[in-house]
């Protein structure tokens, strides 16, 4: 599959090698938006201040040398692209790139529950053709394109909505060649049978991200992915509920001295403002998951690889080179 020239980002095209240390797996707004609208606005929601407050934080992250995050929000997690414009146009200086898929671990919603192949509306899945609209033309009517595809495959494993949406992200992946990222439980070692799924569906490995491989300490499970095709993503640090910082930075150490740092990206899974932890999320993080925010990884992630003998060229492949290849092919 030939390497793309451009990178759609929020702002417009980037060329890949303006993209820069990126973070491939964080979200601006976690939202369910008939609640925000319904019992949110003129309680806890203000979008002038939350989308003020998003921009310092993305602010602060720049400061860092972060020059790219990618917002793995879509649809069953409230993304909102009206929003995430509105957040990247005050700062600029940041590549903001989104994606599109659907967010479930177990059946589709309802706009899509009987309208595709065999259901009451017997027609091809409108999936594949909402999330190619994404890619190749615009989300809503946003000028904005999406970079990259998601899906999940959790603890449940692939019943039947998992894999329906699974099989409509490999068609689009086929169709267009833009990258998957799948969300996957590292408990339940689920990214294997999403490789598996996805070998069967003729999508290239090299081109799949699997999201909180990081979560995992099983170096054996994670060198099998990796092994592969599949790019790992290391990308809850600071989550602590799935696993701390040092046994996953141990664990990123231990993967670079194995020959693996061409198939690892860094970030935390973390967001500016999530309804579930409203009203006030960020109180409830300083007090729960004090780690759990954008400059953790520059401020202390990075350090301590570095003293646990990751050298400066594998932080550059984890930051730079490996986020520019799965998004340019």
């Amino acid at each position: 599959m030939s390497r793309v020239s451009r990178i759609p980002t929020v702002l417009g095209s980037v060329a890949p090698d303006d993209l820069g240390p990126t973070l491939m797996h964080e979200h601006l707004f976690v939202l369910s938006p008939e609640y925000v609208r319904d019992y949110g606005v003129g309680a806890w929601w203000d979008e002038e201040e939350r989308v003020e407050d998003a921009a310092r934080k993305l602010r602060q992250l720049a400061a860092r040398g972060i020059r790219t995050l990618v917002d793995q929000t879509v649809q069953g997690i409230g993304r909102d692209i009206r929003l995430i414009r509105r957040v990247a146009e005050r700062v600029p200086e940041l590549n903001i790139v989104v994606t599109t898929g659907l967010y479930t671990f177990d059946a589709v919603p309802q706009h899509y529950a009987f309208r595709g192949p065999g259901l009451l509306l017997d027609q091809p899945d409108p999936m594949i053709a909402d999330f190619t609209k994404d890619i190749t033309d615009q989300i809503a009517d946003s000028g904005v394109r999406a970079a990259l595809l998601k899906c999940c495959v959790e603890a449940p494993g692939l019943v039947p909505g998992v894999e329906r949406v699974a099989r409509a992200v490999a068609a689009v992946h086929r169709e267009t060649g833009a990258p998957i990222s799948v969300h996957t439980d590292s408990g339940s070692r689920a990214g294997l049978p999403a490789l598996d799924l996805f070998a069967k569906e003729s999508v290239d490995l090299r081109r799949v991200l699997i999201g909180h491989a990081g979560d995992s300490t099983d170096l054996d499970y994670l060198m099998e992915l990796a092994d592969r095709g599949a790019t790992l993503g290391m990308d809850r640090f600071g989550l602590s509920l799935f696993g701390g910082t040092e046994e996953r930075a141990a664990t990123v150490a231990a993967l670079a001295a194995r020959g693996y740092a061409d198939r690892m990206v860094l970030s935390h899974d973390a967001h500016c403002f999530p309804d579930y932890l409203a009203p006030d999320p960020d109180a409830v993080k300083a007090r729960g998951l004090p780690e759990w925010h954008f400059t953790h990884l520059s401020d202390t992630v990075l350090p301590r690889l570095r003293e646990l003998g990751v050298d400066e060229a594998d932080i550059q492949r984890m930051l730079v080179d490996n986020p520019r290849r799965f998004l340019a092919g």
